[in-house]
């Protein structure tokens, strides 16, 4: 689990991008780009991680971060399944946010691609993780910049499940 009140936790942003996702408060940031608060504390002092479209990206640039690597033969760590994960999506000339379920020999599959303004407000979404046997993969977030300068996609509380 990852709520983002402290550090990326074991989340690393990839190297073959465009930009960085940040990790951000609301109180610190000008109205109008981004969640008024985080999902974890519905505090504005709370964490979350962010990008956001400005002129310094230009549309269709790419931020990704991706998850540790998760195996599905640790007897201890069993993955059941799904990520949940809170979103924010909010301007008229938003990107998309694109989530990836990545192998360990680069084969990414799609397991969510949003594109345009979703609502000024938290959204929960639980997505099944592909596969079995003994293939080891990781998560992928990639936010793609749009055409606004205050338009903004925000993660938080990233989940996996576990069996029991």
């Amino acid at each position: 689990h990852c709520n983002f009140e402290f550090d990326l936790c074991a989340w690393k942003q990839d190297e073959n991008d465009d930009f960085d996702w940040n990790l951000r408060t609301s109180s610190t940031t000008k109205m109008g780009t981004g969640p008024a608060t985080d999902h974890t504390l519905q505090e504005p002092s709370g964490h979350y991680i962010f990008i956001k479209s400005s002129f310094l990206h230009m549309p269709g640039q790419k931020a990704r971060i991706s998850s540790p690597v998760l195996s599905r033969r640790n007897k201890n760590c069993k993955v059941c399944g799904r990520i949940l994960f809170y979103y924010h999506m909010y301007g008229a000339h938003i990107g998309s946010l694109i989530v990836y379920q990545r192998t360990t020999v680069n084969h990414e599959k799609i397991l969510l691609n949003l594109t345009g303004n979703q609502g000024n407000f938290w959204q929960r979404k639980a997505l099944i993780l592909a596969g079995d046997g003994d293939e080891d993969f990781q998560v992928v977030f990639e936010g793609v910049a749009g055409k606004g300068p205050k338009d903004g996609i925000a993660i938080d509380d990233l989940t996996f499940t576990r069996e029991c």
